[in-house]
């Protein structure tokens, strides 16, 4: 018996899956691995074209990768391969410094994805499994619709067979288009838009069909019905080209020091956007099939993917939405299902490689075309938009910033404001003033309950956490109380760092000063200790800090002033007579010193 938690399992988790393999879970995963299969052949060619690589590359890349993955992830429904998005960041990062298509383009293409592989696999020996967590989800929608527009708008010259220059440029390529659009080729227009309606009406009424397969097949015809007319214009159609009836062969990915900096922003990237996407594609079939996501493993899955797959001829890969939502879909029960897909997949392109030499470049365009739509997630658009001002402003950065700066750093502009605007609100710990009826201990918000608070005692509720970046607002708002005995209620408070026990020595040597005191009661023990090892416990006093709010304010009835005004509903505060229930309140804080000696022992 196979121990899940061990290290072996750890380092192979296959060995996890592999003991539940039966011969009729060989058979569903054997037939989701086909109808996968199928359906990435359209889209490997697509998302090579994308990245500006050879249309073998984009099946290589669904091969060797997909089987890694299935061996060293967690999830047993998750296929990977090319992907759109990943494709867009390829190309824009590597265009400036190559031509597309050419064996130096393909060579960088392979270090780059060596590159993010090993800064994949270097946060998974890290353990930052939760790093994918402070991704907005809202920086991904932003820039994956960002990323559709540039694909559909790269593709366009082809679909309409202009003489622009490939290029990930938005905006330069807007202005190509606006200069060139008179240059239109009709014939290559009529074929793509043959190949759109195909897809979509396939797609409408009968959904199950494989659609980018079968429309490719209708544009291929549609092109050589156009030539067979004699039309002279409908020769110039220009084909995607043969795709080598091979399996992905050894490849050795060039590096040197200027390479390595050329492609460092790109690869850093590129390895974080293929995290984020394979685990949060993992988790959301996880949530339906039941199955637990282990972060960290998913990681070192997708670095060995990259790594391995950058040696087969392999560009960046990463969780493939549509083709792991299609095998759950089909029954698959285990990662088998992706390996079946591969191999499936291998000999496909060994028996039917030939073919590809007559699809042709406006169907590649058109299908690109439906690709970047479906990259569009309209329904949580709308949910961020309707999230607040917060999320819809990191959505419509990373948006644009994808449109007009270079990819890579359009993911580190969202990921980076995501993070101010999260700093920023807790940055601002929520404080409410704390008001109690008349002969009553139980405290309400005073300025929800209407009710007065004491002239005398301010008692404040914090919840947040008290660190460096909250001590200047929570500072402020305790300076501008009017009365110089504060007592806080600390009970929300779950992390304080060295600033936040340096406000709290402070304000207390501030309020006694003042002839007044900080009081602190509610305290977790999380909090009581970084008071204590940072030396600050000695500036707020032990006998200030208490156990409970009930005993907080039964011994701080001695310490204020007699006066009271007229009609105060708080005098209880300072004049409650003694009950029954107050020596044991005493007690207990009578106990409260010889808990913070015992910590700092």
């Amino acid at each position: 018996m196979v121990d899940s938690n061990s290290l072996l399992t750890r380092i192979f988790p296959f060995l996890i899956w592999a003991r539940q393999i039966t011969p009729s879970s060989i058979r569903t995963d054997a037939l989701a691995g086909l109808t996968g299969a199928i359906i990435v052949l359209p889209q490997g060619v697509a998302y090579a074209l994308i990245a500006g690589m050879p249309p073998e590359y984009g099946l290589y890349a669904a091969i060797v990768p997909a089987i890694i993955a299935a061996l060293f992830g967690s999830s047993w429904h998750l296929i990977s391969g090319p992907t759109a998005a990943l494709s867009i960041v390829v190309f824009t990062t590597i265009s400036p410094l190559a031509e597309p298509g050419s064996a130096q383009f393909i060579g960088l293409a392979l270090t780059l994805t060596l590159m993010a592989g090993l800064f994949q696999l270097g946060l998974a020996l890290a353990r930052m499994g939760t790093l994918v967590n402070f991704v907005s989800h809202s920086v991904v929608v932003g820039f994956t619709s960002g990323a559709a527009l540039v694909i559909a708008t790269s593709q366009l010259k082809n679909v309409l067979h202009l003489p622009i220059a490939s290029s990930g440029d938005f905006l330069g390529n807007w202005i190509a288009l606006y200069y060139n659009i008179l240059f239109t080729h009709m014939p290559s227009l009529i074929v793509g838009a043959a190949t759109l309606a195909t897809v979509i009406g396939i797609k409408h009424y009968r959904c199950s069909w494989p659609n980018m397969l079968i429309a490719m097949a209708v544009g291929s015809l549609v092109s050589v019905g156009l030539k067979s007319t004699g039309w002279q214009a409908a020769q110039e159609i220009q084909l995607v080209g043969t795709i080598p009836a091979s399996l992905p062969p050894f490849s050795i990915p060039p590096i040197d020091s200027q390479v390595i900096r050329d492609l460092a922003p790109g690869a850093m990237a590129l390895g974080l956007l293929g995290l984020v996407e394979a685990v949060s594609i993992a988790r959301s079939i996880a949530t339906r099939s039941g199955q637990r996501i282990r972060g960290n493993q998913e990681f070192r899955g997708q670095a060995f993917s990259n790594i391995i797959g950058s040696f087969m001829s392999s560009y960046a890969t990463s969780g493939s939405f549509t083709r792991t939502g299609v095998n759950y879909e089909s029954g698959a029960t285990s990662p088998l299902a992706a390996i079946f897909a591969a191999l499936a997949l291998a000999i496909i392109i060994l028996v039917f490689a030939p073919l590809a030499a007559y699809i042709t470049l406006p169907s590649m365009a058109a299908i690109l075309l439906v690709v970047a739509w479906n990259l569009i997630d309209w329904q949580h658009i709308e949910v961020i938009f309707r999230a607040g001002r917060n999320e819809h402003m990191v959505f419509v950065v990373t948006f644009f910033a994808t449109l007009f700066l270079p990819m890579e750093f359009a993911i580190y502009l969202g990921v980076l404001l995501s993070l101010v605007l999260y700093l920023s609100r807790t940055s601002k710990p929520a404080l409410t003033p704390m008001a109690s009826k008349e002969n009553s201990n139980l405290l309400i918000a005073a300025e929800r309950s209407a009710l007065p608070e004491c002239e005398q005692l301010r008692i404040i509720r914090i919840d947040g956490s008290l660190f460096f970046g909250a001590v200047d607002y929570v500072q402020a708002r305790l300076i501008e109380a009017k009365q110089r005995h504060i007592l806080i209620i600390a009970s929300g408070i779950n992390f304080i760092d060295l600033s936040g026990t340096e406000l709290l020595a402070h304000e207390a040597k501030r309020l006694r000063a003042a002839g007044g005191g900080l009081y602190l009661c509610n305290l977790k023990g999380k909090v009581i200790k970084p008071i204590i090892r940072n030396g600050h416990l000695k500036a707020i006093g032990k006998t200030n800090i208490f156990t409970n709010k009930s005993v907080a304010l039964q011994r701080l009835q001695t310490r204020l002033d007699g006066h009271v005004c007229a009609g105060c509903e708080q005098r209880q505060l300072a004049f409650s007579p003694p009950m029954p229930a107050i020596a044991e309140a005493e007690a207990q804080q009578q106990q409260a010193p010889s808990i913070a000696d015992q910590q700092d022992h």
